[in-house]
């Protein structure tokens, strides 16, 4: 027994062999937990050393991610006097929740990370949509607007519009839970991030669908579904700021590292662990 003790690496050892691979291209084996924190993916099986040879892109998909959602979730929650839906957070969503995710997906593709390529890709997506539709320029909601309108603005109030865009936001609850049920093979806070991304989109919808009945005698009500959703978001951006540090941490061989629960070692694969040697 005491000799297993001596020959098992501590910390410091696994973390400096890890680092060196990485850097260095030295054929190493990185442990399946150590794999999954640094690329929010199961350890898989891919040819080439491509992920030896270029920089992890999972933090810089998770910093669009949070940066974009976060001023977003203060406004439907009404903090500081801000107010839904965030026109005030377009260039946000354009320039942190959809160039640096789709970036980000691009390059974990290319890593061979399937499960974040795809979240990352969907979310970059899901914010070049939603900014394209405060945009007055994409006529999204000016469409709906009465032909005697004074504003354009009179079409966000109209029920064709609220009506289609809420069948919007429900086709991303229903992604984010397909994302839910995967993401069990991955860490606690991807599971927190997507069960409170179905609340909240859910909860989005049913705001929309609510003023899409009649937007004036609804706005209360829709305008506390909003709030209800702010507050799942926040939840949300807690823990992508959770998952961002980790990162950051492990990508610097930080002395101390942020626990995030990783669960690829605890929900069984239906492969062999040899098949899934990087």
């Amino acid at each position: 027994m005491e000799d297993k003790m001596n020959n098992t690496p501590s910390h410091e050892d696994l973390g400096h062999n890890i680092t060196r691979g990485l850097t260095n291209g030295t054929g190493i084996t990185m442990p399946p937990e150590v794999f999954e924190k640094l690329y929010l993916s199961p350890h898989n099986k891919v040819k080439g050393s491509l992920r030896q040879t270029f920089a992890n892109p999972t933090p810089i998909g998770i910093c669009g991610f949070i940066i974009a959602l976060g001023p977003l979730a203060c406004s439907l929650m009404g903090w500081r006097g801000a107010a839904s839906p965030g026109f005030s957070g377009i260039p946000q969503y354009i320039y942190f929740g959809g160039i640096l995710m789709i970036l980000s997906s691009i390059l974990e593709f290319f890593l061979g990370n399937t499960f974040p390529a795809v979240v990352f890709s969907a979310f970059g997506a899901f914010w070049l949509t939603f900014a394209g539709t405060l945009l007055p320029q994409f006529n999204a909601f000016a469409a709906y607007a009465p032909a005697d309108a004074a504003s354009a603005a009179e079409g966000l109030q109209t029920t064709e519009f609220n009506s289609g865009f809420g069948f919007y936001t429900l086709s991303m609850a229903l992604l984010s839970f397909v994302f839910l049920i995967c993401s069990f093979r991955t860490n606690i806070p991807f599971v927190i991030i997507f069960f409170t991304l179905v609340l909240a989109l859910s909860l989005i919808t049913g705001a929309y669908w609510s003023l899409a009945g009649g937007y004036l005698e609804n706005a209360a009500y829709a305008t506390k579904l909003l709030q209800a959703s702010g507050a799942c978001l926040f939840v949300t951006t807690a823990c992508g700021w959770w998952i961002f540090m980790a990162l950051m941490l492990a990508s610097v061989d930080f002395p101390f590292s942020l626990p995030i629960g990783d669960l690829s070692t605890r929900v069984p694969g239906s492969r062999k662990p040899a098949d899934c040697e990087a």
